[in-house]
Parts: structure tokens; sequence; C-alpha cells
């Protein structure tokens, strides 16, 4: 049976969430607006850009201002993360995902990103050969936390839900692997703390991407189980 992992992007591939955080504080520079505290940035991690702006702006995310902060921030993506991508690889992550690949383990990425800014980030970081499918923000009607993105995971790639587990860092993925039906692991290494992960119930947590790479290597004898 084909075996499936589907893994989110920052804060568990990629070290991105300081960069992020610098990231929207250049976007909010560049409206003239006061950019929030980083606490508050981080805290909409893991969400699409236009939610993420339109909670710290108290907007609606179709906004014009939310828009304009949207643009802003893609421009300083493409000069503060892209460059840095292969220095914030978290460690083990190019070796891990080699030996998922060598057990015959399909590789996918989920992601709040839109689908642009996420192939080019995995290119950056010389990952993106590795995964048999990336499905961005904008390819879904209904981002995470909703299933949608998982279950075109699935139904593309041909897998059930019982042979796939989903790896992520915030409850959004937690509550998407859910709903898809997949199990999933924590990595308390990202955004969201073990506590918060915890409450939306992992199949498992993990503190390292080695130890996700452990689990995964387990996991396959279980996953119909």
């Amino acid at each position: 049976m084909r075996h499936l992992t589907v893994f989110d992007l920052d804060g568990t591939l990629v070290d991105t969430p300081r960069a992020i955080v610098e990231t929207f504080t250049a976007a909010f520079g560049a409206l003239g607006i006061a950019p929030p505290d980083a606490s508050a940035i981080r805290a909409t991690i893991g969400l699409p850009l236009g939610q993420a702006f339109g909670a710290l702006l108290g907007l609606p995310a179709d906004d014009e201002l939310v828009a304009s902060g949207v643009r802003r921030y893609q421009i300083h993506f493409k000069e503060i993360i892209l460059p840095r991508a292969p220095e914030l690889m978290f460690p083990g992550v190019t070796e891990g995902l080699d030996e998922l690949r060598g057990l015959g383990i399909t590789l996918a990425v989920a992601t709040s990103k839109v689908h642009a800014s996420a192939d080019a980030l995995l290119r950056s970081a010389g990952l993106r050969d590795l995964f048999a499918l990336v499905v961005g923000a904008d390819q879904v009607a209904h981002p995470k936390p909703h299933p949608e993105s998982g279950r075109l995971i699935l139904r593309t790639l041909g897998v059930p839900a019982e042979s796939a587990v989903m790896v992520g860092d915030t409850v959004h993925d937690l509550h998407m692997a859910r709903a898809a039906g997949m199990r999933s692991i924590a990595v308390t290494y990202g955004v969201h703390g073990p506590r918060e992960l915890a409450e939306a119930r992992p199949t498992w947590i993990a503190d390292t991407f080695d130890d996700v790479v452990g689990l995964l290597r387990a996991a396959p004898k279980g996953l119909a189980g």
C-alpha cells in the first residue's frame, strides 16, 4: 500500500517565523502604518496572508488596505526570506526527507502560502524535487484548518486518508488532518507550543525533525490499523 506524508512548510521544514515577522514589519512600514508587536504577528502564522493582514489590521480580508499589505509582503518576501532559505532549514530536514523517500513514502506539502511563494521557497531551499505535490492556499476555496487542502492532495495522489500522515507546527495543521481523516505529527519546535498542540489531539508529538523521521519510519506498519 502506498503511504503519504504531508508537511506544512513554515515552522515545520523551514525556520521562517522570525523572517516572517521581519517581512510583515517591512510591509507595514511600506504602508506607513506602525507594525504590530512581534507576538501578534507570530500568532497569525499558519493563516493565509489575507486573513493574517485582516486580523492584524482589524479589517475584512477583502479590504483594499489588506490587499496592499499582501502585495507589499510578497515583494519583501523575495528580498528577505528567499535568499536565506538554505540556511533557514531545520536541522535534519534534507537528510530526513531523503530517508523517507528511500523508504518509499510519497511526500507532499500543504501550506498557507500561495503556491508560487511556497514553490519558490522550496526551490531556494533545494527541497522542491523531493515533493510529489505542493498545494498552496490559493489552490483551494478553503485553506487550513479546513480539510480541503488535505483532501485535494489525497485525491490527486490517489492515497486513502488512513495511509497518510500530516506533519505541522500549528493547530491549523492538526485540525486539517483530523477533519480529512489523516493521522498527524505535531512538531514542538515551530510556532505553537506543546500545550496548545496537545489540545488539538495529534496522533504523535515530535520535538525534532529526527523524531519525525523516526515516527514515520515505524508508522507505515500501523497506518491502516
